[in-house]
């Protein structure tokens, strides 16, 4: 087996890539070394690739960007150590072609991860580099599953606050984009064992969500729109405000919070604003959420640019 700096950054390196699927040189840079000179990340990507942990891609833009990514070699080392362990093994990229036809929604997703993590270092707060969970699988029957984009942990002063991230670059029409709202609601009330229109015993099966048995509350859901004009932007956020009529997801909108905003707004939101992405709300069960949206609304210039999926009776 290779071996990796006893210090932790090669190791660091190559578990974030594994976690994080891809990212370009300079993502990496500002995720695992922000304070040094971005010619150390470069060499020690390079030592990993001749070492065959990471491989990479020159994309087909200005500046010759590159992207990185783990090999399978590279993802079978990582996954031996105890961060990443429980982890599933990510789906591998085969090669370079596979890497650059996959590049542009996973580097959005790493983008948007170091909008949150780079917010925290600034803040003193704790969004460590492996806080950011890409695709972590969630069961909800009939072999179905929710995956979203990411999982994220960002620890504040006082709470451990939890989100699922979805980031939409417009490749896929709204209404699917809104049935999103309808696999979370099945998410949120799924009790493994139980059949639809089967009797069922609480003897053998479990009578508890299956969330529960990960999380104290349920995550909040952030839908991040990427890659459209205003008018796109509008398109998804008036379907999903038209998807909350349905009583499940309304039923689930009335425990859990979601939110939508432009990725170039996330972006540009100073650092307060941006903290209020997770910090806008709070599930106190069994009563309703209580949500706080002055400091979010002031974030952006117009109504349309920060939606909150409202709760609405059926």
């Amino acid at each position: 087996m290779t071996t990796t700096d006893a210090g932790g950054g090669d190791r660091l390196a190559l578990a974030v890539l594994t976690q994080y699927r891809m990212g370009t040189t300079g993502q990496l840079h500002r995720v695992l070394a922000p304070k040094v000179r971005i010619e150390q990340t470069r060499r020690r990507l390079a030592k990993l690739r001749a070492e065959g942990l990471v491989d990479r891609v020159t994309l087909p833009q200005a500046g010759r960007l590159r992207a990185w990514f783990p090999t399978e070699y590279g993802v079978r080392v990582a996954l031996e150590w105890p961060e990443l362990r429980e982890r599933r093994a990510p789906r591998l990229v085969a090669d370079p072609v596979a890497a650059r036809l996959r590049a542009g929604h996973a580097l959005a997703v790493t983008e948007t991860a170091l909008a949150f993590l780079e917010d925290a270092r600034r803040r003193g707060e704790t969004c460590l580099p492996l806080d950011w969970l890409p695709e972590v699988h969630h069961p909800i029957g009939n072999d179905e599953a929710v995956i979203p984009d990411a999982l994220l942990y960002y620890r504040s002063s006082d709470a451990m606050l939890r989100a699922f991230v979805e980031v939409d670059r417009a490749t896929m029409g709204p209404e699917r984009l809104a049935a999103k709202l309808t696999a979370y609601a099945r998410l949120h009330r799924y009790i493994p064992g139980r059949t639809p229109g089967r009797r069922w015993h609480t003897t053998t099966q479990s009578t508890e969500e299956a969330w529960r048995q990960r999380y104290p509350l349920f995550p909040r859901l952030q839908f991040v729109l990427d890659s459209t004009g205003p008018t796109g932007i509008d398109n998804r956020i008036r379907a999903l405000h038209a998807h909350t009529r349905d009583p499940m997801v309304n039923a689930f909108l009335r425990h859990v919070p979601a939110l939508a905003a432009p990725a170039q707004k996330v972006d540009r939101m100073h650092s307060r604003h941006r903290r209020e992405l997770l910090l806008s709300s709070e599930c106190l069960p069994p009563g309703p959420c209580v949500t706080h949206l002055l400091l979010f609304e002031q974030a952006y210039h117009s109504a349309r640019d920060h939606v909150r999926l409202p709760r609405r009776s059926p």
